[in-house]
């Protein structure tokens, strides 16, 4: 009979119910919460519990944000197809369409993460899906630049809860031991929807003229529709938050919660989020870098990603080859990334991997800066600042999001380092002007500035983790108990920050 109010009281505290009795039972709650599931589900079996969450929770996703990049980017493609001709634009006219997609998709991440946490993830997301596709089909049927800068609004709009919201979803699976592998696979798909969208461009690009329709709009078109049937597919697929997931059983849910729980404390996944817990997340300074860590990645990544098909041609090559040429940047990208993300884990560290793959990004950009002559030096730049680029991404938006815990604060905290974060896009669009081709000494020099930003503000959130984990370790808190202590999240006394 004890054991069974034993495996009761564990249970409910791990189910966020309030606990019946007095302080000795939370007593037993406190010393045996941790370290028991493993013996109290010895029929749950790890290794293949998360090989399950691995098959169900990251492939799904990744697909979903391939298809959102490639929606996203594939205007650099279309642009060597004749979108300029067609739709007289001149000027900065395609600049500025690039840019009015930015103003809602930064403006709406933080809302719409919230909207994910009201709806069921896989009814949000791939209703978002369906209408980013729907746009884009409706992106390669305008007849003039107004009706490119009204879709490329809209776009913005509906693919503003994509990323944060995946990324969110994503960290409420993993322990933080275990999820930079999974961050940088997922955050990939980028890569692979640049040289997917190049090798798709080089083939549709051939079907210009096809029905009387120029071979930019069939990029758009094709593309579009291809989102809309997968988004209905998603619908039943996409995984929802653990607590919800209908794919597992009660004692794999109750597992998956418990390890969770054990690094990193309740997930409140229940609490609402209101104005005022918003504010109340904000108030934590790292936050604010955590922004500024993305922010300074985001302006060499879009500058890359919209205007790389640009820069390839302006080193002598024909459409069809610029855009072949586009895709071998973009493979080793993603091989890096996921060099970086496995020795990152293995380590469990992520600063010097930051670190070291900016450093590349950096590199690659100065040589671009600095040489216009030799093309063969110049394409192996492109090579670098893809890889660095976009290998210090998916670490430092894992980095800063897993050390959040907790629903509320890794909602409003992702949500703001990608939204804020993707201001640079804004920036990265009109760093690259057509009058500056083909040296682009603006753009690369912006490029470089902004990496310099985000090396800075890795520093300054490893000085921050780190002065915090040793304060904390210097000034033991034994006034509160353990199950309140778990329901701070990071703000946990004990808990300490990965660096």
């Amino acid at each position: 009979m004890a054991s069974e109010d034993l495996n009761r009281s564990r249970s409910a505290s791990l189910k966020g119910t309030a606990l019946d009795g007095g302080d000795a039972e939370k007593y037993v709650v406190e010393t045996a919460i941790l370290d028991d599931y493993r013996t109290r589900l010895p029929e749950v079996n790890e290794a293949k519990l998360m090989r399950k969450i691995d098959m169900r929770v990251v492939p799904v996703l990744t697909v979903l944000y391939l298809l959102a990049f490639l929606d996203r980017v594939n205007i650099s493609n279309a642009v060597l197809f004749g979108l300029k001709d067609d739709l007289k634009l001149g000027g900065n006219q395609y600049n500025v369409a690039l840019v009015v997609f930015f103003v809602p998709y930064v403006i709406f991440e933080i809302p719409s993460n919230i909207l994910l946490k009201r709806f069921k993830p896989h009814v949000w997301l791939s209703f978002c899906m369906f209408l980013f596709g729907l746009i884009t089909v409706l992106q390669g049927l305008t007849q003039n630049f107004s009706g490119l800068v009204a879709t490329r609004f809209f776009l913005g709009f509906v693919e503003s809860g994509i990323f944060p919201a995946c990324f969110y979803l994503i960290s409420m699976w993993y322990k933080r031991a275990e999820a930079q592998k999974r961050f940088s696979f997922f955050f990939s798909s980028a890569t692979l929807a640049g040289g997917f969208g190049g090798l798709l461009a080089s083939a549709i690009g051939k079907m210009d003229g096809m029905h009387g329709l120029r071979g930019w709009r069939w990029i758009f078109i094709l593309e579009g529709l291809l989102t809309c049937v997968v988004s209905a597919t998603l619908y039943f697929v996409i995984s929802d938050f653990p607590e919800e997931a209908t794919w597992l059983s009660a004692d794999e849910k109750e597992y998956v919660k418990a390890r969770l729980f054990e690094d990193v404390g309740h997930s409140k996944r229940h609490e609402s989020l209101t104005f005022k817990s918003i504010l109340e997340v904000f108030k934590d300074y790292k936050i604010i870098v955590g922004g500024l860590m993305y922010f300074g990645l985001i302006v060499p990544a879009y500058g890359y990603a919209y205007f790389a098909p640009s820069i390839i041609q302006t080193l002598g090559h024909s459409n069809i080859r610029t855009q072949l040429l586009s895709v071998p940047p973009w493979a080793c990208a993603f091989a890096l990334a996921m060099l970086t993300a496995t020795a990152s884990d293995y380590f469990r560290h992520r600063f010097m991997f930051a670190i070291i793959t900016t450093a590349v990004a950096l590199t690659g950009f100065i040589i671009l800066l600095v040489e216009h002559h030799n093309n063969h030096l110049q394409y192996a730049a492109l090579f670098l600042s893809a890889m660095g680029t976009y290998s210090a991404m998916p670490v430092v938006i894992c980095w800063f999001n897993t050390n959040l815990a907790g629903h509320q604060r890794r909602a409003v905290g992702t949500a703001w380092q990608i939204g804020f974060g993707n201001i640079g896009g804004i920036i990265a669009t009109f760093s690259f002007l057509a009058k500056d081709a083909p040296k682009y000494i603006r753009g690369y020099s912006i490029c470089i500035g902004f990496i310099c930003l985000g090396i800075v503000a890795d520093v300054v959130y490893l000085c921050s983790v780190s002065l915090e984990n040793r304060r904390r370790a210097n000034k033991a808190d034994d006034t509160l108990t353990l199950d309140e202590k778990k329901r701070m999240g990071d703000l946990n006394p004990d808990y300490r920050y990965y660096i």
